[in-house]
């Protein structure tokens, strides 16, 4: 009898140890939190600075098919002197990193929790220039294709470990921040190639396209990640305490007495247990079930939510203003800008999402922008009768407004909730498979779009707003019933939510105490992973 008594000490006290960890989580400020893990949030944002990769990529192939170079080394002759690359072989090489990315998500989970973090980081950005290189030196579409395809495996490794690694080295306090700025990373891959790409203009082939490519190998970071600190969460997964301390201590400030390591370790390895014991399991299929089928639906349709909201009709707003009448290049010029606004919007969702939290924000910012496309659409039938190029600069005008609000409320927060709502053992794979259907739901946005504005086709035009607002409007019945609030919520206080099974819409009031699993006759698996603490 005396086993099972001194079983319950040791778990009255790890949950003691493991409640001081949670209050002393909520209790510093913003700029105490950062102070603490001032280095933390260094190596996130170095780990995370690989999706510049991400964004470049995505904006640089679609780019190169109105470049005169471009079209003469790789297009068909159309007479008079000018090449075309034929529309099968555009959608196929636009598509290609997509499947290279969904390819790259299928392994993700697996790597990154086999091999941790920051070895998977280091392994995808060493064969990176080695895919660049297929590129570089493409002697024909076929070859250009299939160095598509290989460079989106890396970039889809990049984009589940980026997330994942940034909320399981930051605190509370931090998460929303350096989640978030993963827009902020694929954002400035797309403002770097636009200005690439504005300065080779001029430029005579082959380097006119070359150049571009290679631009993809100034992100050195791969001998900066071997110095990285592994994630400490996955550290406790490995049952590997020692290491998991010594990756915490690397991560925080040893001058803040108020920290404390041990009941630190002790909140992670008790909701570590506890989600073991829930889960049963770390596969794929396990994200589908009990309440991890609730959370991984919710990051789904936040990821989701990016092409819901409309980004690839926000793509055409240069179009608009070439029909405004604005020249080629001063036209390119307004892309630079919607980025730039973009980029500026991420930063300042950092304000909402700390204040009024992340659900409301969401819900906001798909209104604004279904509100937005629905005068895009109304001005769309107006330009179909009576075209003009005001209507055409005020319809271009409201797109770059859509670009800023989707980033400073939709886009910056999806990457929020995608990172912190699913549980930790399953955080990578549920990732992955969010990232994966949304890859999916590009492509057919993307083949959806030309048909919608290309006046050979349906036509639309402007009128495609309508569509886009329609697809707003279902994301917000699926935001405001489905999707919670998890600010200012540890991982355990997740966990407990969900398992109580809080409707999205109370989520941020209801109060939960880890003492709450010993009330209900909850206990630990003895593991060795307890037994060690």
């Amino acid at each position: 009898m005396d086993k099972p008594a001194g079983g319950r000490v040791l778990q009255q006290e790890l949950l003691s140890d493991a409640q001081d960890a949670t209050n002393r989580e909520h209790e510093p400020s913003l700029v105490q939190a950062i102070k603490l893990y001032s280095k933390a949030v260094g190596w996130s944002i170095l780990m995370s600075t690989a999706l510049v990769m991400d964004g470049y990529d995505t904006k640089l192939m679609s780019s190169l098919f109105a470049q005169g170079a471009f079209q003469e080394a790789y297009g068909k002759p159309l007479g008079k002197g000018k090449y075309q690359i034929s529309a099968p072989w555009q959608t196929g090489l636009t598509k290609g990193s997509n499947v290279g990315q969904i390819i790259g998500l299928s392994f993700s989970g697996y790597l990154s929790e086999r091999f941790g973090f920051r070895k998977t980081m280091i392994g995808a950005l060493l064969i990176v220039p080695c895919f660049i290189f297929v590129q570089f030196f493409a002697p024909s579409l076929a070859v250009l294709e299939a160095g598509q395809i290989l460079l989106g495996i890396p970039l889809g490794l990049f984009q589940s470990m980026a997330c994942v690694y940034a909320v399981e080295v930051m605190p509370t306090r931090l998460r929303g921040y350096l989640t978030s700025y993963v827009n902020i990373c694929w954002v400035l891959g797309q403002l770097i190639v636009s200005g690439v790409l504005r300065g080779v203009l001029d430029m005579k082939a082959p380097w006119a396209y070359r150049v571009p490519f290679a631009m993809v190998l100034a992100h050195p970071l791969d001998h900066r990640c071997f110095l990285a600190p592994e994630s400490p969460w996955w550290l406790v997964r490995k049952n590997r305490l020692e290491d998991a301390k010594t990756s915490l201590r690397r991560l925080t400030s040893p001058q803040n007495v108020a920290f404390d390591l041990d009941k630190t370790l002790a909140l992670m390895t008790l909701t570590t247990e506890h989600e073991r014991e829930v889960n049963k399991g770390t596969h794929f299929l396990a994200c589908f079930r009990g309440t991890d089928r609730r959370r991984t639906i919710i990051v789904i349709g936040c990821y989701c939510m990016q092409v819901l909201s409309g980004s690839t009709f926000r793509s055409y707003v240069t179009y608009f203003f070439e029909q405004a009448g604005l020249p080629t290049t001063q036209a390119f010029n307004m892309s630079i800008v919607a980025y730039g606004l973009g980029l500026i919007g991420t930063v300042l969702s950092w304000v909402p999402m700390t204040h009024i939290g992340r659900r409301a924000l969401f819900n906001y910012g798909l209104i604004a922008v279904g509100s937005i496309f629905f005068i895009i659409g109304g001005l769309g039938v107006r330009l179909a009768f009576a075209p003009s190029s005001g209507l055409s600069w005020a319809i271009g005008g409201l797109l770059l407004a859509s670009v800023f609000i989707a980033d400073s409320a939709v886009l910056s927060v999806s990457y929020a909730l995608v990172s912190e709502i699913p549980s930790s053992l399953l955080r990578s794979k549920s990732v992955v498979i969010a990232r994966a259907t949304y890859a999916v739901i590009n492509i057919v946005a993307n083949v959806l779009i030309p048909y919608q504005m290309n006046p050979t086709a349906w036509g639309w035009s402007a009128r495609t707003g309508f569509f886009w607002a329609g697809s707003c409007f279902l994301g917000l019945i699926f935001s405001y019933f489905v999707v919670p609030e998890p600010k200012d919520r540890t991982i355990a206080e997740l966990d407990l939510l969900f398992k109580k099974k809080v409707s999205a819409r109370n989520f941020a009031k209801a109060q939960v105490h880890l003492s709450e699993r010993q009330a209900s006759g909850e206990t630990f698996p003895d593991t060795e992973l307890v037994k060690s603490m």
